[in-house]
């Protein structure tokens, strides 16, 4: 039986259906006789193509296949795409549920922008360090890449992703993509920004410094100079190539397991100080209130969460019977510990398995063998990371900051199947 329950038909059988688990062989006489049948309706790519006709309907084994191109293109079977946002600042969601493995397709990477894409050209790019250091320094791109390389897998976060998973009157037809889309994990290669604050001899008693993109929003964050020692880097790779205009070409800084607002992309100028700069997007922005009157600062770090991603909207199961629950887990506090699944809506958990690599700071896959018996069932999925911390449900959230915060919902996601087999989102209590 197949991961969407759908029964392996057996073609010896006509139209039926086989038990699941048969294996079935075709003899060579077979083989024989059917290719001699075709032989006769067999035509060129060309002439398939005059007629109208798709070599896929043709018969691979009796038909020259496509030369290679320059730059490759998925099948035509196969069509993936981000979900486009009406936002004013312009942003792009990941097709979660129809991905594979932990990275994500540098053309599928979920986009956020605050005004637009800038395009710079590589040989005009220019990174300022400069403030409380001994030797303020422009550095080229070519200048950062004769610099050690470094290269790690990291999911990277909206601060925002996830808000509309958090309403109790949510649109229970919503796929992971429209809930939480706004998550990637690529592979990020660069330099090390400690390598380059060692270079401009960073002051002791310098304790933030400000990053600032060339958009023309200019983004700008505040960040603790604890980060940059740390694991942060000035990133110009992702997966394997230079990375995306849309993620920042020609550099960008990214800081693993924080808030993405923070990576600041098109990065130009960073500032060492001893204070934070307090810029727009740490005022009128980024901040929580909370309650008693206050408000969340500088809540960087993205904390443990998971989604299932199979089975979901627009999912719809065919067959009770076997039924492998799949999806994310990621935790910017460090590595994923464990995923525990629940199939009665929280009443009792168990124990999923993960899928190797489990890395810092990178989505996880976790699975769950699970079998349905065709009755309503309600999924939900909880992670708990390597610090111990395990993913609250919105209640436990609201009851700590209050009904006005905006980002940092990390919250029990949860899925209704249907006794028909169809799939929604399940939206809080």
């Amino acid at each position: 039986m197949r991961k969407d329950g759908k029964k392996i038909p057996d073609a010896s059988k006509g139209d039926g259906e086989a038990p699941p688990n048969e294996l079935r062989t075709v003899s060579r006489r077979a083989l024989i006789t059917g290719a001699a049948a075709t032989a006769g309706s067999v035509m060129t790519v060309g002439a398939a193509r005059g007629l109208g006709i798709e070599q896929s309907s043709l018969d691979p084994t009796r038909v020259p296949g496509e030369r290679p191109v320059e730059v490759g293109s998925r099948s035509p079977f196969e069509t993936p795409g981000k979900q486009l946002s009406g936002s004013a600042g312009g942003s792009s969601r990941t097709p979660l549920h129809e991905l594979h493995g932990i990275l994500t397709p540098a053309d599928l990477h979920f986009e956020r922008h605050h005004h637009g894409i800038p395009q710079i050209d590589p040989t005009q790019y220019r990174l300022l360090i400069h403030g409380m250091v001994d030797r303020p320094t422009l550095f080229t791109l070519d200048d950062l890449k004769r610099f050690p390389q470094v290269a790690r897998l990291h999911f990277i976060e909206c601060s925002g992703n996830g808000g509309a998973g958090s309403r109790t009157d949510a649109n229970p037809r919503m796929s992971p993509q429209a809930m939480d889309g706004l998550l990637s994990t690529s592979e990020w290669s660069g330099v090390a920004l400690a390598t380059l604050f060692e270079e401009v001899g960073a002051h002791s008693d310098a304790t933030w410094f400000l990053a600032e993109g060339s958009d023309a929003a200019v983004m700008s964050r505040s960040i603790p100079m604890e980060k940059a020692w740390d694991d942060a880097m000035i990133a110009y790779g992702q997966n394997g190539e230079a990375i995306r205009p849309e993620q920042g070409y020609p550099a960008r800084l990214f800081l693993p397991g924080w808030e993405g607002n923070t990576s600041v992309k098109w990065v130009r100028r960073l500032e060492l100080s001893d204070r934070p700069f307090m810029s727009r997007e740490e005022t009128s922005k980024y901040s929580d209130p909370i309650l008693g009157g206050k408000a969340r600062l500088f809540s960087f770090v993205m904390d443990a969460k998971s989604l299932i991603t199979y089975p979901v909207y627009p999912d719809r199961l065919t067959s009770s019977g076997f039924v492998e629950i799949s999806g994310y887990a990621w935790t910017g506090r460090g590595v994923i510990d464990r995923v525990e699944i629940s199939t009665d809506g929280g009443s009792t958990w168990a124990d999923a398995v993960l899928q190797e690599p489990v890395l810092p700071k990178c989505t996880t896959r976790f699975r769950y063998a699970w079998d349905w018996d065709g009755r309503p069932a309600h999924l939900m999925s909880r992670a708990i990371d390597e610090t111990g911390y395990i993913q609250p449900t919105l209640e436990q959230i609201t009851d700590v900051r209050g009904p006005g915060t905006r980002y940092h919902y990390n919250s029990i996601r949860g899925w209704r199947v249907n006794s028909n087999g169809s799939v929604e989102f399940q939206p809080p209590a």
